[in-house]
């Protein structure tokens, strides 16, 4: 089986596990979660360095950082399909004395989740903090963290673009999920963003664009070439066009699923256009 063909397969069946898990309590947020499963897969399947087992710490090996929280659903799928925890753990999903609650948490020591991140706008600054923690220890492995296009609009990311860049913390790869949907609509329509890739420039980043941010070839490509660029004195800027719900026609293209659950008649349909390839849990 080629690596291609496998991450493809390794995608569909994250499809599978967002779809059930969502419609299983009839809560969280799908849209984002499709949109991005092509993304986590290359990215723990085939770009990141990774020890066996799992330490806070996380020294020697690269780091990821999820910020936009409420895609918590496709996280929890690709990491358990990575081997940090069982796979038969997604069926708690959003269940009472769960390890795997609507927004990632740290205090119930789920492996693979570093940072607590229900509350948008903050995962940069963590990110930047790991990032600048590798560099004092000598650590010459990366920081990965991904962002939703609307959390930008918080304050705090503006801060942590600026510092980033100041303190040449060139051992960071952040990507935007630029899918222009938030909860309320378009970002254009909420709190339009402007030339994102020009805002990250004029705070001195290094910035490339994924145009085709659901394709798993181009991902591969865009984020080894964002290696490429690191440790030239500049943090990096991942722009990842993707659309939201993608893989589920009737979600795709729309803020209409961002935390909305299918019923079982739309479930049913959400699984037959993504075949089961790796096995249900």
């Amino acid at each position: 089986m080629s690596n291609t063909q496998h991450l493809q397969d390794f995608t569909t069946q994250v499809r599978r596990d967002i779809l059930r898990m969502v419609h299983a309590v009839n809560s969280g947020h799908p849209g984002g979660s499709l949109g991005c499963a092509e993304f986590f897969t290359v990215l723990y399947q085939h770009q990141m360095q990774r020890k066996a087992g799992f330490d806070m710490n996380g020294i020697g090996e690269d780091l990821f950082f999820l910020s936009n929280g409420h895609i918590s659903p496709v996280f929890y799928s690709v990491l358990a399909r990575s081997g940090y925890f069982p796979v038969s753990e997604l069926a708690t999903f959003r269940k009472l004395n769960s390890r795997l609650q609507g927004h990632p948490t740290t205090h119930e020591g789920l492996p693979g989740i570093r940072m607590a991140s229900g509350s948008l706008g903050q995962g940069l600054s963590v990110a930047i903090g790991a990032a600048q923690a590798k560099k004092l220890n000598g650590d010459q492995h990366l920081v990965y963290s991904l962002h939703g296009d609307g959390e930008l609009q918080e304050g705090q990311n503006w801060e942590a673009i600026m510092y980033a860049s100041a303190k040449k913390v060139d051992n960071l790869i952040a990507t935007i999920d630029y899918n222009g949907q938030q909860i309320d609509g378009s970002t254009d329509d909420v709190l339009s963003l402007g030339n994102l890739k020009a805002k990250f420039e004029a705070f001195d980043w290094d910035v490339l664009e994924i145009t085709e941010g659901n394709n798993i070839e181009a991902i591969k490509d865009g984020l080894a070439e964002a290696k490429s660029r690191t440790g030239k004195g500049k943090p990096v800027c991942v722009l990842m066009h993707t659309v939201m719900g993608n893989g589920v026609d009737f979600m795709m293209n729309t803020h209409a699923w961002h935390g909305k659950a299918p019923n079982d008649e739309q479930l049913a349909n959400g699984l037959a256009q993504n075949k089961e390839t790796l096995g249900d849990y």
